[in-house]
């Protein structure tokens, strides 16, 4: 009996080893942040490098950044980003993504960039828009690299 047992264990282990082994190369998985969240980490660094197709983080992110305070120098918690066809707060809003409360934003919903969007970023008194389109939305590869980190008040 111990053996069947020890037998039925082993299989299990072994086909979740798969399950989660494939779920890590091949598919997606739901990950978006919301207010309030803190289960985000690496602020300020470029999420994609790890959030994509193949690999090691949890979901492909399709947008994903940090947001700092006015002073640049600590995380803003719990603003909102906000993506539209039209410059300045302008043409429709498209996309709603909440910043957590560690100050990182990101989704893994389909974003469709079309021709760009513009972002602006919402802080409890004050909003801060960007002046050009984007076509991606790594903003880190960019922020905080070679432009200014993004920020709110």
């Amino acid at each position: 009996m111990k053996i069947k047992l020890i037998g039925f264990f082993l299989t299990l282990l072994s086909m979740l080893t798969i399950v989660i082994s494939c779920n890590k190369e091949g598919e997606n998985s739901t990950n978006i942040s919301s207010t309030g969240g803190n289960k985000s980490h690496n602020q300020g660094k470029n999420c994609m490098t790890c959030h994509k197709s193949g690999g090691e983080g949890e979901g492909w992110f399709n947008v994903a950044g940090t947001v700092y305070d006015s002073l640049k120098t600590s995380t803003y918690p719990n603003g909102i980003v906000q993506l539209r066809t039209g410059p300045g707060g302008t043409g429709t809003l498209k996309h709603t993504i909440y910043v957590d409360a560690k100050g990182n934003f990101y989704t893994t919903e389909a974003i469709d960039f079309g021709s760009g969007l513009y972002p602006s970023i919402q802080g409890a008194t004050g909003t801060q828009y960007m002046s050009s389109t984007i076509a991606t939305g790594q903003c880190t590869s960019c922020h905080g690299v070679s432009t200014d980190k993004l920020w709110t008040n």
